[in-house]
């Protein structure tokens, strides 16, 4: 996930899962055995994917990542496509297709990049302590993959069939935007019924109880640009026209323009001017991370930057401002919100709750899934964990057997749909 589920999430989880929704009905005892069954092999293949180091700019990585869920989708019986993403490093996404008997079709995504550099393993090893397993990418999203391929398994052992077809899409560049895969995303996704997407939900004691999400933040750029003069910063200054002073001027005065833009955030964040001591600098540069909820959200934005910066406090300077669109806005339809209250149900079988979670400042491919609303869109089928691009990322064991429970019995449930 790209600056994940943290803040808001804990803001926003709605105690939902008290009395909100009647399960379907009692717990499917056949299916949680198998849950109970698939919890040690899925931990195997928690800890085979961690050891292969997979930052989204590790081609080599990227690709034994491939080759490995690749391998694990063709013995569930799946036709695979390796299809080259479109930017980046041009690795391969698995896409792996199910023919079923059925009238739905549905489609469950995950990513196979991590944030984390070559070499991470030595400092941040694959280790057990208690009921968490730690490891680089165990959760995000390594966890969805596991997730993913063993209840796949559950319901090929059971014999289900019961969809038109089934598509699993794993790509290698979530965590730097989805460059080259995120149009391929929102194409397959409109020939579904349904996508399911397996980013983690937050682990206790972070939050409450397990969780779906229902909204993430789309993603965009903005980088402005400052034109002065230079002189000499010694013999000369006032001929010049120092760009870093106006650049420092233009940052303060648009720092809270997204305040009045409700569905938009905007904070600079990089800022580069000046190349030697004894000059002034001619030009000056700063980067800003923006997020959105809103379609028209850049629209405004751009038109509220370029009023803003006509104010100048340095003459004969230039300023210029251009925002660049990244991931769309994740919002889940009326009918991703009754599929996010059905698996509140299908937890209550077990005993437990789940909360729904409206929306979080993070950004995920379930933007582009949903981006035209043609298919059923929900986040956070991964398994719970925390620690997310930090230090010590982790996944609840606890946390296994009711995510394989989810994931099977709600695919067993949309299939039925017609």
């Amino acid at each position: 996930m790209t600056a994940r589920f943290i803040p808001l999430l804990a803001l926003s989880l709605l105690g939902l899962a008290a009395g909100s929704t009647t399960a379907l009905a009692a717990a499917d005892e056949k299916l949680k055995a198998a849950a109970e069954q698939e919890k040690a092999p899925l931990i195997e293949t928690l800890h085979d994917m961690v050891m292969i180091e997979s930052g989204s700019d590790d081609a080599e990585g990227l690709k034994k990542m491939a080759d490995f869920t690749e391998a694990r989708l063709k013995a569930l019986g799946a036709t695979i496509e390796r299809r080259k993403t479109t930017a980046g490093t041009g690795a391969d996404m698995v896409i792996a297709t199910f023919q079923g008997t059925g009238s739905r079709k549905l489609m469950l995504i995950a990513h196979m990049d991590t944030v984390y550099q070559r070499g991470i393993l030595a400092s941040e090893p694959y280790r057990v302590d208690g009921n968490r397993i730690y490891g680089p990418g165990i959760a995000d999203d390594k966890g969805g993959i596991a997730v993913v391929l063993h209840a796949l398994k559950i319901l090929k052992d059971a014999g289900w069939q019961d969809y038109a077809r089934l598509t699993v899409s794993f790509n290698p560049d979530e965590e730097v935007g989805s460059i080259g895969s995120g149009e391929i995303i929102a194409e397959l996704a409109d020939q579904h019924d349904v996508v399911l997407s397996c980013e983690p939900t937050v682990a206790a004691p972070i939050a409450k109880n397990d969780g779906l999400l229902l909204g993430a933040s789309g993603t965009a750029t903005a980088k402005m640009e400052v034109k002065g003069r230079a002189s000499h910063a010694g013999a000369a200054p006032d001929l010049g026209r120092n760009a870093l002073i106006e650049l420092a001027h233009q940052l303060q005065q648009t720092k809270d323009v997204a305040k009045s833009i409700p569905g938009t955030q905007l904070n600079w964040t990089t800022a580069q001017a000046g190349t030697v001591r004894n000059q002034i600098p001619e030009k000056a540069e700063a980067g800003a991370d923006i997020r959105l909820t809103i379609p028209d959200g850049i629209a405004k934005l751009q038109a509220a930057l370029d009023a803003k910066v006509k104010d100048k406090f340095v003459p004969d300077t230039e300023t210029t401002v251009t925002i660049t669109a990244g991931r769309p806005p994740f919002v889940a339809s009326d009918r991703g919100r009754a599929l996010a209250q059905e698996g509140q149900a299908i937890y209550a079988e077990i005993d437990r709750k789940l909360d729904i979670a409206e929306m979080t400042g993070g950004a995920t491919d379930a933007g582009y899934a949903n981006r035209s609303g043609k298919a059923v869109v929900v986040e956070s089928f991964g398994l719970a964990g925390f620690g997310y691009h930090a230090r010590d990322e982790f996944i609840d064991i606890n946390s296994i057997v009711p995510r394989l429970y989810l994931m099977s019995r709600i695919l067993i449930e949309q299939g039925k749909k017609k």
